[in-house]
């Protein structure tokens, strides 16, 4: 689990994927349900490309974190990853931009 931005965007396109948020959700020009999109998966009709400089402004307002699996235990690359909540001993409520963060899984 992360909230290091250049952790995030490194994972992201090492595996071909983008920032997206979902169609419809967005409000007043500000972006709405933030998902990462991997071309080729699910998705394709329902997200919409946005700016990495969009994806974290959202991401830091709604404050979440970045929980994601490097490899499966085949070795291969994950593309397991979901958007939670940040914790409180990853800042939560209380988190201020430009603060980065990474916990690793025991």
């Amino acid at each position: 689990m992360t909230i290091d931005h250049d952790e995030i965007r490194e994972w992201v396109e090492a595996r071909g994927g983008h920032p997206a948020t979902v169609t419809r959700t967005e409000k007043n020009g500000e972006p709405g349900v933030l998902r990462i999109d991997f071309p080729g998966f699910s998705g394709e009709d329902t997200l919409e490309e946005i700016s990495w400089d969009d994806f974290f402004a959202k991401f830091e307002e709604s404050n979440l974190a970045f929980v994601y699996q490097q490899a499966k235990a085949s070795g291969e690359p994950s593309y397991f990853s979901r958007l939670v909540s940040r914790p409180d001993d990853m800042g939560g409520s209380k988190a201020k931009q430009g603060k980065s963060k990474s916990r690793k899984a025991a």
